[in-house]
């Protein structure tokens, strides 16, 4: 199988349950809710996403023939050196990743030390062997994978049927709420920001999750 990556970069982790912790982002190319491209937002499943995957011209992006190939380009990255250098941690993320993360690839990945997680929408089944999944549900799909170790829900989505309460009876260990951030109106985002900590405090199953990379300026 060859794997069309957009990009590859070490960073921290911005959201979410492993916030702050240092990792290994693997954006694949592509994704099955919007093309990427603006033309065909307005008519996509996913309206509000705010990341570059079309094309494979990211940093360490390109064509990898094989898992061996890609796991290595991605070992490169991670730091070297004694205890300092942890747990070496990748996130499969998009896009959509599920359309071309395999088990080969993670097999890959755990031969050279790596913890791996997935970033996905859930609609594709997860393969075997993840460390971490992290499930983001989106309006007007269907819900495939309904387990994992993380539900992380964009909020306010307009849609009944993506009210948090429609989640809460599914197999997670966590739940967060990431407040919806409207790009170029922070005034909105501020409104979205409220609305989901007061959602939190009512309903302490949840917890906010914050785009922390977006406030100290890590990609």
């Amino acid at each position: 199988m060859t794997y069309a990556v957009k990009e590859i970069y070490l960073t921290l982790q911005g959201e979410g349950n492993h916030t702050g912790r240092a990792a290994v982002f693997l954006r694949f190319a592509g994704c099955n809710l919007w093309s990427g491209l603006e033309r065909d937002r307005a008519d996509a499943q996913c309206r509000f996403c705010d990341t570059d995957f079309v094309g494979i011209n990211g940093p360490g992006g390109g064509k990898f023939k094989t898992a061996a190939a890609l796991a290595d380009a991605v070992a490169a990255a991670w730091p070297r050196g004694g205890r300092s250098n942890g747990k070496p941690y990748v996130i499969c993320t998009g896009g959509e990743p599920l359309l071309q993360l395999d088990p080969v690839l993670i097999a890959a990945f755990h031969s050279r030390g790596f913890e791996v997680g997935v970033e996905t929408n859930g609609t594709i089944a997860a393969p075997v062997g993840l460390d971490w999944i992290c499930v983001s549900p989106k309006a007007d799909t269907t819900l495939v994978q309904t387990s994992g170790h993380e539900l992380k829900l964009v909020f306010p989505q307009a849609e009944a049927a993506t009210h948090p309460s429609h989640f809460e009876q599914l197999s997670f260990q966590h739940f967060y709420l990431q407040p919806l951030d409207v790009i170029g109106d922070p005034a909105q985002t501020a409104k979205h920001v409220a609305s989901a900590a007061a959602y939190c405090l009512a309903h302490p199953l949840w917890r906010l999750s914050t785009q922390t990379h977006k406030l100290i300026g890590l990609p």
